[in-house]
């Protein structure tokens, strides 16, 4: 409610720059590790620059890990604003929704554009799904295609990031992991059921520099790399 109310007056007033909401949304998430009995710590300096963090997609926790972190701005798929509370909350916190067709890439390539030019870090999964947290799949790169966009190639940075979970002890590795068809409600609850405390890092890495890579290709395989050799 409280996020509603900011930006009722944030939007007329600043437009496509969020200058309260964002930190609203980073104390949240914050405060959700003490209430899911989960460590949290951070490995590496987030970047300030103009650009994007990329990072492996292990469970719906991905999402207070990396807002904890900093102010970020989440691309998502389209069908997540239709989800009952969490694509309120989405479109609350400015996520920026994209359709899975070949036709859009040249809208989502202008809302990106848009959205990177007033300043915006933006936040992705380049794999397009979630795993069970112990492995990384291989990066998408149509989205970076946005990177190349005339007159921001030469400003821009990716900030490749890690996020590791530790299931508490005597639990299965894969604990946090959330993904294929399992229930978010019934996952939610064995988190908050737990007597011993799990953790996540987010390591952030050395940002990139886009101009040093030919295409997009090239620097999502040089990101995926990244990411998954800080898993092992």
């Amino acid at each position: 409610m409280l996020l509603l109310l900011v930006r009722l007056v944030e939007r007329p007033m600043f437009g496509m720059a969020r200058p309260w909401s964002p930190r609203i949304t980073q104390a949240v998430c914050r405060m959700a590790f003490p209430i899911l009995s989960m460590g949290y710590s951070v490995r590496g300096m987030p970047m300030v620059a103009p650009g994007a963090i990329v990072a492996n997609h292990s469970s719906w926790m991905d999402i207070f890990a990396l807002n904890a972190a900093q102010s970020l701005y989440f691309v998502s798929k389209s069908e997540v604003e239709t989800w009952a509370g969490i694509g309120w909350l989405a479109r609350a916190t400015g996520t920026v929704f994209i359709a899975r067709k070949g036709s859009e890439a040249k809208t989502q390539q202008g809302m990106f554009e848009e959205r990177l030019r007033a300043g915006h870090r933006l936040a992705f999964f380049p794999e397009g799904t979630s795993t069970d947290g112990l492995r990384v799949l291989a990066f998408k790169s149509t989205l970076f295609a946005a990177f190349y966009s005339h007159g921001l190639d030469h400003i821009m940075q990716i900030q490749p990031v890690t996020l590791r979970y530790h299931a508490p002890a005597g639990k299965d590795a894969r604990f946090y992991g959330w993904w294929g068809d399992m229930d978010f409600a019934s996952h939610l609850l064995q988190v908050l059921a737990l007597c011993r405390p799990g953790r996540v890092e987010v390591i952030f890495h050395d940002p990139l520099s886009v101009e040093d890579f030919a295409d997009r290709k090239k620097l999502a395989a040089r990101c995926e790399a990244v990411v998954r050799g800080e898993l092992g």
